[in-house]
């Protein structure tokens, strides 16, 4: 058959196997499968160069599916290219199979998990920019794109960084379908209205028919030949496409097909079509930085720094030696000292401006490529990108994430600077690490550890001058505690600022006689259960004092590894709201500083 039969009848059988998936699970998105349907046939031949064969080629292009409860459609591209057999697309959505409700990087085509929408234009910004600065390599970044997810602040971050940084390898495919989930979307089919939004962050804009495989074929041509832009087509469709019973009405989003046998003879019955996509010429290679030899940065036993300011040296001495290493930040560089990175590697810096969902986005999206990503911010403004650091856990990320400006210590700025739930939040990511050190040599340790962790690590820095309290050859293995000072009647367990606290008042303590045995808890997760223990075991009681709200911090990470002791623990947290002040005052105000902490000490050995 010609080409344009072909693709026709791909199409088609694009959407009889998204209802036959959708039908087999009893759930699905079948109707907004079918709207995109289209352009995924036309994208499929002839302008996707990715070798199925070979996932991890590096000259690959890249699809995401932005939209990825469409992902019946993608798994039925997968079938349609030979990767998925038709016996595995049946088993969509079942315990144990790979072509989970929404698609993960369980399946080797698959960069990045999906479904939380507005994430995937955001990542394909960050892959954009890996191909165009760190691969430097010809690869496309492909995003299918729903008109609903439009309305999400990241995606108009996302735009405008890719106008920014004119990623012309970055191609949006947004399918205008009008409808969503409740009701009719913002804009409906007004294709200007998108495109005007587009056009105002530096993108070029096509606008088309979705259903016309002709405009398609024009369109992805069209936006080929590169002008040095981004390339949005606005494609106008029906959701539900060619089934009259669904076809662009509302109630039919996310349920199968009810009438799934009339609806797949509709479509002109099952078809068995193999298409083969273009696969990328040639053996390219990487780009790869130079480096360096040396050292970390030591510092002084004695002197004072900022642990904020020993990230940043760490990060840059780090960058001097491997050349996988990237740093990006919020446009608060000059605070968590990233500049120090900035001056020294600016080819491998990143500028993401205050938006932080782009900045952990794109920090994922060039993992994606085995790029060694940190990323910087205050850590009270990383809450606002909570929902890309979950979904990068589920997919399977590599992140590493330093958050400064923590807690009351940071004085006069106030609660709104003040991040307090940042190690709870945190911890409750799956399989993450938190890390948060004391002072500026175990700092330098530990951003060299985190570069060679798995899943997503956060370092917690301060914004005040710390005393050094370790010599810089000095390990911290993550997981691990220290046991700064020895003391058979009472533990304080600190951490960060609180843990100098714990030290003074472990001076006061001995200077009425009371032994206190301090412990710097740098790991808050994975927690150190068995030096904890050993403490209560062989003290009369904990006594944790933690820079956070009492809701899932230190204190709580303490609780959880001494669940099956029965030991007595004091946890003294901040309590009350914060307000502005000098950091002795705040640390006071809120019971944590080190006679509050000496307080709870007598109260354990007095009981």
């Amino acid at each position: 058959m010609d080409q344009a039969t072909f693709r026709s009848e791909l199409a088609q059988q694009l959407r009889v196997d998204s209802v036959r998936a959708s039908t087999a699970a009893g759930s699905g998105h079948p109707t907004s499968s079918m709207s995109a349907a289209d352009l995924m046939a036309v994208l499929l031949d002839g302008h996707l160069r990715l070798d199925f064969d070979r996932p991890d080629n590096p000259a690959n292009d890249h699809l995401i599916f932005s939209k990825g409860h469409a992902s019946p459609l993608l798994y039925s591209a997968f079938k349609a290219v030979g990767a998925v057999e038709d016996d595995e697309l049946l088993t969509f959505r079942e315990f144990g199979s790979k072509l989970e409700g929404h698609p993960t990087p369980i399946l080797p085509w698959v960069d990045v998990a999906t479904g939380s929408l507005g994430q995937g234009l955001p990542i394909g910004v960050g892959l954009a920019l890996a191909g165009k600065r760190l691969d430097r390599l010809p690869y496309r970044v492909w995003v299918l794109c729903g008109d609903s997810e439009m309305a999400e602040g990241s995606v108009w971050e996302a735009l405008e960084h890719a106008g920014h940084q004119q990623l012309d390898n970055l191609i949006a495919l947004i399918d205008v379908n009008r409808l969503g989930q409740t009701g009719p979307t913002m804009h409906g089919w007004d294709l200007s209205a998108y495109a005007a939004r587009a056009q105002a962050a530096g993108w070029r804009t096509i606008e088309i028919d979705g259903h016309d495989l002709e405009q398609i074929e024009s369109a992805y041509s069209d936006a080929e030949m590169s002008d040095g832009r981004p390339v949005a087509i606005l494609a106008r469709t029906e959701k539900g496409k060619g089934v009259s019973e669904v076809s662009d009405k509302l109630g039919f989003h996310g349920k199968p097909l009810a009438h799934a046998e009339e609806a797949i003879e509709e479509l002109g019955g099952q078809r068995d079509l193999r298409v083969k996509t273009a696969k990328p010429e040639g053996d390219a290679v990487p780009h790869v930085f130079d480096t360096g030899s040396g050292g970390l940065p030591a510092f002084d036993e004695g002197t004072e720094l900022a642990t904020r300011k020993a990230y940043g040296q760490a990060l840059a001495a780090l960058g001097d030696r491997r050349g996988d290493v990237v740093a990006l930040d919020g446009e608060v560089s000059n605070s968590t000292f990233s500049e120090l990175f900035r001056d020294s590697h600016s080819d491998r810096y990143f500028e993401m401006y205050i938006a932080e969902q782009q900045m952990v986005a794109a920090a994922v999206g060039m993992q994606v490529r085995g790029w060694c990503a940190f990323a910087s911010t205050f850590a009270a403004f990383l809450s606002r990108a909570y929902d890309f650091v979950r979904m990068a856990a589920i997919s399977r990320a590599d992140l590493r994430l330093m958050g400064s400006h923590a807690g009351v210590a940071i004085g006069e700025d106030g609660p709104s600077q003040m991040a307090l739930e940042d190690l709870a939040a945190f911890r409750a990511v799956h399989g993450s690490t938190v890390l948060y050190p004391c002072d500026a040599n175990q700092t330098v340790q530990l951003v060299a550890a985190m570069a060679d962790l798995s899943g997503i690590s956060y370092l917690r820095t301060s914004r005040g001058a710390m005393p050094v309290i370790y010599p810089p050859d000095e390990e911290f293995p993550v997981g691990g505690s220290k046991v700064v000072r020895n003391g058979s009647h009472v533990t304080l367990v600190g951490a960060g600022v609180t843990l100098h606290e714990a030290l003074k008042a472990a001076d006061q303590l001995a200077s009425e006689g009371i032994e206190a045995r301090v412990i710097d808890l740098y790991s808050i997760k994975p927690v150190d259960t068995e030096t904890l223990r050993r403490a209560a075991d062989e003290t009369a009681g904990l006594v944790t004092a933690e820079d956070h709200w009492p809701e899932g911090g230190l204190g709580e990470a303490v609780l959880s590894a001494l669940a099956d002791r029965p030991a007595p623990v004091r946890k003294l947290a901040v309590q009350a709201l914060p307000g502005s002040g000098k950091p002795a005052e705040l640390l006071g105000q809120a019971r944590i500083d080190a006679a509050a902490i000496a307080e709870k000490a007598r109260e354990l050995v007095s009981s």
